[in-house]
Order: C-alpha cells, then structure tokens, then sequence
C-alpha cells in the first residue's frame, strides 16, 4: 500500500458509534423549463432554486458534479450579493449599482457558466433564461442585472482557467495486498485546484491503518458479514438493506434537491438563498476533492478486493449489497459529501431540516446532524462498499472543510 505523508493538519479518526433510521417523506420531482415558485419572502429568491433544478439536469451526474454546481451558484452569489451587499463576495470586489435586478442577475450568471461549460445544452439553457427574465419587467433595472450577471459569470469562469479539471493522472499500478485493484473515475478531482482551502492537501487524513491493525481487522470482519450480499436478515436487518441503498441514490441531484427544499422552508431571500447553495455545493466541493487526492496518494483496496483476497481458490467470490464505485477505499466521498453538508446547513441555517431521497428508495427527513453522520455512516458500511473507519474518517473531513470555509468566505457584511 502506498503512503504520501504530509506536514498538514491532519484529520483524526473518530470513535464508533451506531445509530438507527428515520422516517419517510414525500416530496415533489422537477420539471423543466422550471417554472417559478414564490418563497416565503417573494417571488424574487426562486431564481436561485430555478436555476439550481436546472443545473441539476444538465450537470452530468458524477463526481466532478459538486464543483460544477459550486462554479454556478458562486456566479450567482457574486451577481446577487453584488447588487443587494448582504454578505462579502467570493474572491471579487465588484459591485453594481442598487438599481440593478438581482433576479435578472442571478440568471444571466447561471446560464453563462452552464452554456460556457455544456455547450449541448444551450437550447434549454436558452430557453430557460427566457422563462426567468420574462418574469421581471423589461427595461434598464433588468439589462443591468443581466449585464452585472454575465460579468460576474465570467469573472468565476476566468479563475477557473487551468485549474486541473481533466488533467491526466498516473494511477500507481497495484503492487500487492492492500493495494486498489481497479478502475479510477475522474482522478483529476484529486489534482484540481480548490474553491476556498488552501490545497487539497489542507486537511489530508492521516493514512489508513495497516493490514495487521486490530482496528482494519475489526473493520475487515464487520463489513464482510453485514456487507455480505446475501447476508441474512439475522445479520442485517431489511431495515438496514433499505438505507443502504437510500444512501446510494442520494448523489447527485437528490442533495441539490434537499437544499431548495432547505431555501423554501426557511423562507430565503435572494441573498440569503445564493448564499446557502453557493457555500453548502464550495465545501462539498472542497471536502470532495480533499478526498479524492487521499484516495490518489494511499490507494487503499475496498473490501470486495480485500475479503476475496483472503478467500482466494478456497470458495465462491464474496459480493457487496452495492456495487463496487470505481475507486479506492480512503476515504470515503459520499461521508466527505454527508458531513460537509450536514455541517454547512447547521452553520448557515441554525440547526439542520433536510428532507432527501427519491421516488424509488422514497423520502427521509433529517433534523439531527449526528444521526445523518452516523447512518450515512453505517450505510456504507451495509452497502458493503466501504470500511467503516474510512466512513468515520470522510465525515470528519466533511466537518474541517466546513468549518475552515465558513470562517473566511461568505460572511455578512455587517
């Protein structure tokens, strides 16, 4: 197994704990062209859920998704909050003049980084931008809003030039046990520069344990038994395959759904809405890509490379509930995802109300942070996917960013 070791601040393992699920909800799907919704607040915050659905269906559901989500809601939070001056702008120190629409803003920022990016979805793009500005009256306060828009798009877009995105990545070949065998999707999540840490590196966990640690053996023994596919009910329960396989469907657009569903709920206004999509999708984004370059320098074997390692010639393969991702073990990214976002809406909302799920693995309704990091968690660990040290290790991951971000970008301003 390879090790980098590094100089950074590390992030330290947790200890275990068990925790149980929640109930179900109902929620609405989307549709598109996405037709304007009023908040509690007024009609002119459902730009920033408008544009979020739509950036949900056209951003390709994969890794990188989280760092396109954050290109277009920072475009939008410096476009809206450059006009109305609530909170400090993200790495830009332009402002418009008052009398500029925010909404119109908002949109022209929105579909400037999307078309820029996915091209093939110009069409709906376009016609999406026409649906939002015909909601606002023509005249000079919308041409100002859309032009501050698309300046503040392009001043997003121009520091993102050569930031890494599609680098080519050596992957180290696999050398013996506790090596990944196997594919690596998008590795250049690991390389690219980040939103707001200072490296991908920053907050680096310390590596995984050795093959001989009691810790990696308990992990080892765990998921093999409840991981197992065709574990008995007296090994894990129905319940327990039910979320692990709710935790599965969550990336990528279920979460951004969430998050409107946060913005509705909480009745945001349009400062108060860019900001919470454009910090909430930075630090996932961040706590991502902290993880990728962790899984790039140790390379660590998931447990299906593992357990039939030991079972060799002896006896049939071992099978996960879920399928396998295409890529090492440590840490894990979706416990990254879970605990980056679970601590960003306890910080900007005061407490945590987030509805998630699909029509297929239905709709649970978290208010308590601990019990969505513990059961994202454990899931993982049901999934069969991953060990649970590595889950323990994402969450807290997931926290540093957090924590690191909201102390120095997205302040208010007085």
């Amino acid at each position: 197994m390879r090790s980098i070791e590094s100089t950074n601040h590390r992030v330290r393992r947790r200890p275990r704990r068990y925790a149980a699920a929640v109930a179900l909800i109902l929620c609405l799907s989307v549709a598109s062209p996405v037709a304007a919704v009023p908040s509690a607040t007024g009609m002119n915050a459902a730009v920033i859920t408008t544009w979020n659905q739509v950036a949900a269906s056209v951003v390709p559901a994969n890794p990188a998704a989280f760092l396109n989500y954050a290109f277009v809601h920072l475009a939008m939070y410096n476009a809206v909050n450059g006009i109305t001056g609530r909170y400090g702008l993200y790495q830009w120190n332009e402002h418009a003049n008052m009398s500029a629409s925010p909404e119109a803003a908002a949109a022209a920022a929105a579909h400037r980084v999307l078309s820029t990016y996915f091209p093939g979805s110009v069409a709906t793009l376009d016609a999406q931008l026409g649906a939002s500005l015909a909601a606002i009256p023509s005249g000079t306060r919308r041409d100002r809003g859309v032009a501050f828009g698309q300046r503040a798009a392009d001043h997003i877009l121009t520091l993102r030039t050569n930031d890494g995105r599609g680098a080519a990545v050596t992957i180290p070949p696999a050398v013996g046990p506790g090596d990944h065998i196997g594919g690596f999707a998008v590795p250049w999540l690991g390389v690219v520069r980040p939103l707001a840490l200072e490296s991908l590196t920053q907050l680096d966990p310390a590596p995984p344990p050795a093959l001989d640690d009691p810790a990696y053996l308990a992990d080892l023994a765990e998921v093999r038994a409840v991981g197992d596919k065709h574990a008995p009910l007296s090994v894990r329960s129905q319940a327990q395959t039910d979320t692990a396989f709710y935790f599965a469907a969550l990336p990528f657009a279920p979460m951004q759904e969430g998050l409107r569903a946060v913005a509705i709920t909480h009745g945001m206004d349009i400062s108060e809405s860019a900001r919470l999509f454009a910090a909430t999708n930075t630090i996932i984004a961040d706590a991502l890509g902290t993880a990728w370059n962790a899984k790039l320098q140790h390379m660590f074997w998931r447990p299906i490379q593992a357990i039939n390692h030991e079972i060799g010639a002896s006896g049939p393969a071992w099978e996960p509930l879920v399928t396998t991702p295409p890529y090492p073990e440590w840490p894990s990214g979706l416990c990254s995802v879970v605990g980056a976002m679970s601590a960003s809406l306890q910080h900007l909302t005061g407490g945590l109300n987030l509805t998630m799920g699909t029509a297929t693995v239905g709709y649970r309704t978290w208010t308590s942070k601990a019990l969505l990091d513990q059961t994202a968690v454990d899931a993982r660990v049901w999934s069969g996917i991953h060990f649970r040290t590595a889950d323990e290790v994402g969450i807290d991951i997931g926290n540093a960013s957090a924590s690191y971000i909201l102390g120095r970008y997205f302040a208010p301003t007085n």
